[in-house]
């Protein structure tokens, strides 16, 4: 993070949409733009005026769907029409209901947990709605003693198993979520990740074993860098540990370098791809983006071109859709029209229309343009989809760094693409096949998932009868993010 820069890690908003950019530790964040601060004032003011002619408080009314009503009609009144959102859907949550149409199958390509320093003093302990260590001790013996799930009868009973109580809440119960795939920035070496590979393995494995089914995947880490000592800890991964996919980090360097490293460097990539094809674990996902390290440019996507033609049996997933950042986005897409490497990076695939094994992936970068400059972020859709298409998109949220993900996933379906960008760029629209697509069936075909399998199976597992009784007992979603803001 930049000397002189004031930051501060966490925040509850007092809107049911983010009005200030998150950082999910891998970047600086801007401060709150004066377009966000304006959207903040009006849905304070909806949600005042709406909760008075209702006789309920103002945070009783923000925990109902007309919250998030608020802060759509807020975005469309600051931003111009962006998010499909009626005024009656401010008052009757059968109309909010009405306009989400069914449920998506939603799979969720980069999801993150909050270590249990986050909330040392057990604060969230004494709000209604949270999910205290004990509570979550109590919501594992209830799992266990009510048979839900057998596989927990082995259970300690201790708080060893709760690094994750933060995440099954906000992802699993305050979201539509089906499925994740964990991750973990970087760290020093692959072993000392902010969440090494053997944690974020073991995140997986107790979500799934208390759900009963499979709910996460997890990532592995590959660091070509360290050559034969990362080949082997590859080897552990995949033989000891299970992991899905490989989680990249060409930016970052280990400990004793002093810049990144490129995908397409036949010397120190070339043989943790072949390593990973022997593995058969051939699924790579690299942050593109967000720059982190020493030399920014190591971040640009540009090298997954000729990697993917060298290694065709193998799927990149490109972490953030190659996203520059925020910062002076504005003024430069004003000079140019171009998003800093995405605009670039779609005009190479153009160039490349065989190339069929590089998916986009959406965490963090729709977060923050969504908030913040929702017509750049339109112009960000239309164009990745326009050169990768529909079927190589990925629904990743990067939470809950931006604390549970519905927020996102409400936005994602609600927003539209302006007609007049449509018929200028020849953008498709986000049509429910598109959005279905993007949501869950990209990742799910990518990561072998049976979609109609799932969708029979949730609502049935312990994860699904637990969040439908959550649901009727009336939650209250925190709306707190664990990531840092500026200020």
């Amino acid at each position: 993070m930049e000397r002189g820069f004031s930051m501060k890690k966490g925040m509850t908003f007092p809107t049911s949409l983010p009005t200030q950019i998150v950082s999910n530790e891998e970047f600086s964040p801007i401060g709150q733009t004066v377009e966000q601060a304006r959207v903040e004032h009006v849905a304070r003011e909806l949600v005042e005026k709406a909760a008075s002619r209702q006789g309920v408080t103002r945070r009783e009314f923000v925990r109902t769907t007309g919250g998030m009503a608020a802060a759509l009609l807020a975005m469309n009144s600051v931003f111009g029409r962006f998010f499909t959102i009626g005024d009656i859907e401010l008052f009757e949550t059968a109309a909010f209901a009405e306009q989400q149409g069914n449920p998506y199958f939603i799979f969720d390509a980069q999801t993150h947990y909050v270590s249990s320093h986050y909330d040392p003093s057990d604060a969230e302990a004494n709000r209604k709605g949270a999910v205290s260590k004990q509570a979550l001790l109590s919501l594992r013996k209830y799992i266990r003693e009510m048979g839900l799930n057998p596989k927990l009868t082995g259970d300690r009973g201790t708080l060893d198993d709760l690094s994750w109580k933060n995440f099954v809440k906000e992802v699993f119960f305050d979201s539509e979520t089906t499925i994740g795939l964990i991750s973990t920035p970087p760290g020093p070496y692959p072993q000392e990740a902010v969440v090494p590979p053997k944690e974020m393995a073991h995140i997986r494995d107790e979500i799934n074993r208390l759900a009963g089914s499979q709910r996460m995947l997890a990532h592995g880490l590959a660091t070509p860098q360290l050559g034969a000592a990362d080949l082997e800890f590859m080897a552990m991964q995949a033989e000891t540990l299970k992991v899905d996919a490989w989680k990249c980090y060409t930016g970052s360097c280990p400990k004793g370098f002093d810049r990144g490293w490129r995908m397409d460097d036949e010397h120190i990539a070339y043989p943790m791809l072949e390593q990973a094809r022997k593995l058969n674990v051939k699924r790579i996902c690299v942050h593109k983006g967000l720059p982190l390290g020493p030399v920014p440019d190591y971040n640009h996507p540009r090298d997954l071109i000729k990697a993917a033609k060298d290694f065709p049996d193998l799927n990149f997933m490109v972490y953030h859709a190659g996203f520059r950042g925020v910062a002076s986005i504005e003024q430069i897409f004003a000079k140019t029209g171009e998003i800093p490497w995405t605009t670039e990076f779609c005009r190479m695939k153009e160039q490349e229309p065989g190339l069929s094994n590089i998916y986009m992936e959406l965490g963090s970068t729709f977060a923050q343009l969504v908030t913040t400059y929702p017509l750049i972020c339109a112009h960000l859709l239309g164009q990745i989809i326009r050169s990768f298409d529909m079927d190589h998109v990925l629904w990743g949220t990067d939470s809950i760094w931006y604390g549970t993900p519905q927020w996102q996933i409400e936005a994602f379906r609600r927003f539209q693409i302006p007609d007049q960008l449509i018929e200028k760029h020849q953008y498709q629209p986000l049509t429910r096949r598109v959005k279905e697509q993007v949501f869950g069936f990209n990742s799910a075909r990518v990561f072998g998932v049976d979609v109609e399998a799932k969708r029979r199976e949730v609502p049935n597992d312990a994860l699904g009868r637990l969040r439908m009784s959550y649901l009727e007992e009336g939650p209250e979603p925190s709306r707190r993010v664990y990531g840092w803001i500026a200020g």
